[in-house]
């Protein structure tokens, strides 16, 4: 099989789904055959340095064209095919929501959460796009891939996909996390970071709750002095400001985006890890802090609870009571151990993710026929 790959998220400064999709293209290159993994971008900025980002074994093939005139033309008049901007494949891949229109190839795509559906106040207006591409790219697609079956459900419910075509294809964590040591006194002291904290990390918008973790971090230090002080790990979003006024000035840290090893160490060094999001299709954080053996505390929603297993603390993050209580516990008496945590993280492996991801392409190709 010849795939095609969206990599335009690999292109800029990684999110999520460019996470997403390094790790995935990285795994199937390792078993697949040379040059039958085809890398393409649909964006004008930024497409010359492709090549440069996907594994030496892929092939890039890309033809410029402007991101937006693209996702119009598809919702209108279902033009250009992919394989315009591909080449032939038997399977294109859409690795981030939206699958254009195909020729002759078989169409997966990957819907990484329903927020844009659920939760229409808490993401970007360029993602309420997703609200009319995503059933578009669902009624082209012989086969429909989530990071978790929690996502797989609410993708059936919403659009009543066919069981047979939606695959759950869990994401991995990078075995490095697991070996990370905790940031130098010297970085630390450059970031204002103290040697205890409390973390959050996250893009700062709506969904990422982190408006709730503040409060609660609020009235937690207010009754508990000695509670570590609280850094949040994240590049910039969308949406109000956080309204820090209300805890102590040394007592909060925003670090802004940091590059990813940086970011790992100050995982591995924090007390505990929250995790207060309103919605997530995975949660990659997290499930990176127990690689790390640091305790979590995370909303209590169904992919969390199917993700993070019973080596996590769990709570209503709409309530900064709940909250400030439960990441107390954590501080005080953290549960479970750094081994049973390292231990649950390292059964999410990219390997895995690669592998039922082929398990979709074949699957594909057999609706196709």
């Amino acid at each position: 099989m010849r795939i095609g790959i969206d990599a335009t998220p690999l292109i800029g400064r990684l999110t999520g789904v460019g996470i997403y999709t390094s790790n995935l293209l990285s795994a199937l290159a390792e078993d697949w055959p040379e040059d039958e993994l085809a890398a393409t971008a649909f964006t004008w900025r930024g497409r010359g340095g492709l090549e440069a980002v996907v594994p030496s074994r892929v092939s890039v093939r890309s033809r410029p064209a402007p991101a937006r005139a693209l996702r119009a033309m598809w919702a209108t008049v279902g033009l250009p095919h992919v394989e315009v901007l591909s080449g032939p494949v038997d399977v294109f891949h859409a690795t981030n929501f939206v699958l254009p229109p195909l020729r002759r190839a078989a169409g997966v795509v990957t819907v990484h959460d329903l927020s844009f559906l659920r939760y229409p106040a808490t993401v970007a207006a360029a993602s309420m796009a997703y609200r009319e591409l995503v059933p578009a790219g669902l009624a082209r697609a012989a086969v429909v891939v989530t990071p978790s079956q929690a996502v797989a459900e609410q993708v059936q419910d919403a659009y009543a996909v066919p069981s047979d075509r939606v695959l759950v294809t869990p994401l991995g964590v990078d075995p490095v996390w697991s070996t990370t040591l905790p940031p130098t006194a010297p970085w630390r002291a450059a970031l204002g970071i103290p040697t205890e904290y409390l973390l959050a990390v996250g893009t700062l918008e709506p969904r990422k709750n982190l408006s709730a973790l503040v409060a609660a971090y609020a009235g937690l230090v207010a009754d508990h002095q000695d509670v570590p002080p609280l850094v949040i790990a994240g590049g910039a979003g969308w949406g109000a400001e956080l309204d820090l006024s209300a805890i102590p000035r040394d007592r909060v840290v925003l670090t802004g985006h940091l590059p990813l090893p940086d970011l790992r160490s100050l995982v591995a060094g924090a007390t505990v890890l929250a995790f207060p999001s309103i919605d997530e299709g995975f949660g990659l954080p997290p499930l990176e802090a127990l690689a790390c053996g640091v305790p979590v505390v995370a909303n209590n929603l169904p992919v969390t609870r199917e993700v993070l297993g019973d080596q996590a603390d769990f709570c209503d993050a709409a309530d900064p009571l709940a909250l400030a209580d439960a990441l107390l516990v954590a501080v005080t008496d953290p549960h479970g151990s750094a081994d049973a945590r390292r231990a649950h993280a390292a059964g999410f492996t990219w390997t895995r993710c690669a592998e039922a991801t082929h398990t979709a392409y074949e699957r594909a190709v057999a609706l196709r026929d």
